[in-house]
């Protein structure tokens, strides 16, 4: 009966939802979901790392491996030209990406690098997880300053 209930509400959010999303730009929704999924997880790690929750092994394996995941999806559909903040509403992506998108790649594969390694410690203990989040974080801050407009 309770499953019902949890589907019964999703299926009501989903078709409430989607005259919203029908105007927006699918690769755009697409990518924004990738980066809410990957905030929802290194909300975990970077809650355990500052101590608002408590160090949770599992629970820091399981957000590291999602991290992982979300990395390694294609991102090739996810950018196509004319998707940054000047030339649509509802992004924060900046028109440099395009200007210079080997450097943005860059930057994604050294996020890419530093979650690999953050999946490869998550588990082992609080300090060494910090570590980790760490790296992860400057690696999401540098692409952000170089490519992501503030929120308007």
């Amino acid at each position: 009966m309770r499953l019902t209930r949890i589907f019964g509400a999703a299926a009501l959010s989903t078709a409430l939802a989607l005259p919203a999303l029908a105007d927006q730009d699918p690769a755009v929704a697409a990518r924004q979901g990738q980066f809410k999924l990957f905030a929802h997880n290194f909300g975990v790690l970077g809650g355990m790392a500052q101590g608002r929750m408590e160090y949770d092994a599992a629970m820091a394996q399981t957000a590291a491996d999602n991290l992982f995941h979300l990395t390694r999806v294609d991102q090739g559909r996810l950018w196509p030209e004319g998707t940054d903040s000047s030339s649509i509403d509802g992004t924060r992506a900046n028109a440099a990406i395009w200007d210079d998108l080997d450097d943005f790649v860059a930057k994604f594969v050294a996020l890419q690098g530093s979650v690999e390694n953050l999946q490869g410690v998550a588990g082992d203990g609080l300090d060494d997880m910090r570590t980790g989040v760490m790296a992860v974080g400057g690696t999401c801050q540098a692409c952000h300053e170089a490519y992501r407009d503030e929120a308007s």
